[in-house]
C-alpha cells in the first residue's frame, strides 16, 4: 500500500505524512511545476504544468489497495475505478456508493454557474484546526481499517 497525494495546494500534506510515518507507509506527493514541494519523508513527483497533468500522472501510478488524497471528485472516481481508496481533504471518504452523486452535483453546479453568468466563486472558508483534526481522525481510521484487512464495503 502506498499513499498518493494530489498535493497542489493541498492543506493536509503534513498530516498525511505524520500518520503515514507512524505506520511506515510510503507517501508520494504529486505537484506541478507551479507548486514545487520539498519533503523530508515523502517522495515528491513534479509533473509538467498543464490542465490535469498531475491528476493523470497520479492515476497512472496508483494501484488497487493504495490510498489517494484529493479534493478532485474526478480523480477520486478514477482511483476508485482502479480499486484504490480515496479521501477528501475534509476527511470524507469517496466510495462507490457516493461518488456518482458527488459527480452529478459537481456537474449541476457547474451548469448552474454557466447559465447564471456568474463565473466567480466566493472561495472556500478558512481552514480551521478542527478541520485538520477531523481529517486526521478520518484518515487514520481509513488507514487502520485497510491495514487490518477490512474494506469500505464492510462498514
Amino acid at each position: 500500500m502506498q499513499i498518493f497525494v494530489d498535493a497542489d495546494a493541498c492543506p493536509v500534506v503534513r498530516i498525511v505524512e505524520e500518520i503515514a510515518k507512524k505506520y511506515g507507509i510510503q507517501v508520494i506527493l504529486l505537484c506541478d511545476t507551479n507548486h514545487v514541494l520539498n519533503s523530508g519523508y515523502s517522495e515528491v513527483v513534479i509533473v509538467g504544468a498543464g490542465a490535469d497533468a498531475v491528476d493523470y500522472k497520479l492515476i497512472s501510478l496508483c494501484h488497487r489497495g493504495d490510498i489517494v488524497v484529493s479534493q478532485d471528485y474526478g480523480v477520486a472516481a478514477m482511483a476508485l475505478g482502479k480499486g484504490a481508496y480515496a479521501i477528501h481533504q475534509s476527511g470524507k471518504w469517496y466510495t462507490d456508493g457516493n461518488i456518482d452523486q458527488m459527480l452529478m452535483e459537481r456537474h449541476l453546479n457547474k451548469k448552474a454557474r454557466r447559465s447564471s453568468g456568474k463565473n466567480h466563486l466566493k472561495g472556500q472558508r478558512k481552514r480551521t484546526s478542527e478541520d485538520d483534526d477531523r481529517f486526521a481522525q478520518s484518515f487514520e481510521k481509513l488507514l487502520l481499517m485497510l491495514l487490518q484487512g477490512e474494506t469500505l464495503a464492510s462498514i
